[in-house]
């Protein structure tokens, strides 16, 4: 009998179609609806392999339920969504998709920065919704990007990246993280920063951390009080990092000036979240790596290490230790 490979989400043909070459593969008919936890649990029960959006839950009852299950292929480069301790035990392998999408990311994070800074989408939905009646001197008036200090919570690949988009805007940055990075402020003059001092110093503070134990709710109200009244936050990492309720107060109460999200605690975001009433708070839905190239060479990732561990071989990418 063919292995037999379960997808969580309707994905592409070009993506799916080298493993229809070699095993069985099923797959959730819908794009934008996901799967219960109890379907994804029943499909599991009899997969070789496991093919996760973010969205998915795979936990240790899902896991221990599996018996078939040799790998756990996850379409992002996190994987907080899966109990990789619980894999690791049964000798279940997890694999995520690394480095292809530093770039693409990198570029929304500074999009959002850039919108949220000039207050974009308010501006769009004033001239759609036929509030623009007069130019006046002061209207829709943001914040300066060039010239400005950027702070970066998480100097990963994707906050280099950032980073050096920053520099062409001729910013100052600082940055902090669990290890410093002396090549980079040797060869791009970043600064190394405690996190209270990088808060308080930065006009905009991006947060590209990952999310674990010790990052949750890492930005909660005292971390916001620390942070300019002009500043802006933008999160592109995960939302629970940010404690939501004290941002929509420091926002309300204009302890910071603006802030961007692409992540949110809960996702999909309900529409009566308090951040969402907010004029000076732009919103994406969790688009980070979403470019046409950048989404199918995760697939593609996702897909060859599917591959290579039924198999019997070695993935590219595995974060099972």
């Amino acid at each position: 009998m063919k292995q037999t490979v379960y997808i969580t989400r309707k994905l592409p043909d070009e993506a799916v179609a080298p493993l229809k070459e070699k095993y069985e593969v099923k797959m959730w008919p819908h794009e934008e609806v996901p799967m219960t936890y109890e379907e994804l649990v029943k499909e599991a029960a009899e997969a070789d392999a496991l093919w996760t959006m973010l969205s998915d839950q795979v936990d240790r009852n899902l896991i221990t339920n599996a018996p078939k299950l040799k790998v756990i292929s996850n379409l992002a480069v996190g994987y907080n969504n899966i109990d990789v301790q619980a894999a690791a035990e049964r000798g279940i392998v997890v694999t995520n998709t690394p480095g292809v999408l530093t770039e693409t990311t990198a570029d929304l994070a500074f999009s959002l920065l850039l919108a949220s800074a000039r207050r974009i989408t308010e501006a769009e939905r004033e001239l759609r919704e036929g509030k623009w009646k007069a130019w006046s001197a002061m209207q829709l008036t943001g914040m300066d990007v060039y010239g400005a200090t950027l702070g970066i919570v998480g100097m990963g690949r994707i906050g280099e990246a950032v980073a050096r988009r920053a520099k062409g805007f001729g910013m100052d940055v600082y940055y902090h993280n669990r290890t410093r990075k002396p090549e980079a402020e040797e060869m791009h003059g970043f600064v190394y920063s405690d996190l209270d001092d990088l808060l308080s110093n930065s006009d905009f503070v991006v947060l590209l951390t990952p999310l674990t134990e010790e990052t949750k709710n890492m930005i909660g109200a005292r971390e916001l009080s620390l942070m300019k009244e002009t500043a802006v936050l933008i999160n592109v990492a995960r939302g629970g990092i940010v404690d939501e309720q004290a941002l929509y107060e420091a926002l309300v109460h204009k302890k910071i000036w603006a802030a961007g999200l692409d992540v949110f605690e809960q996702e999909p975001v309900p529409l009566d979240h308090p951040l969402l009433t907010l004029p000076n708070v732009t919103v994406l839905p969790h688009i980070g790596s979403a470019s046409i190239r950048t989404r199918l060479k995760m697939m593609s990732m996702n897909a060859a290490d599917i591959k290579a561990v039924l198999e019997g071989g070695q993935p590219e990418n595995t974060v099972t230790p």
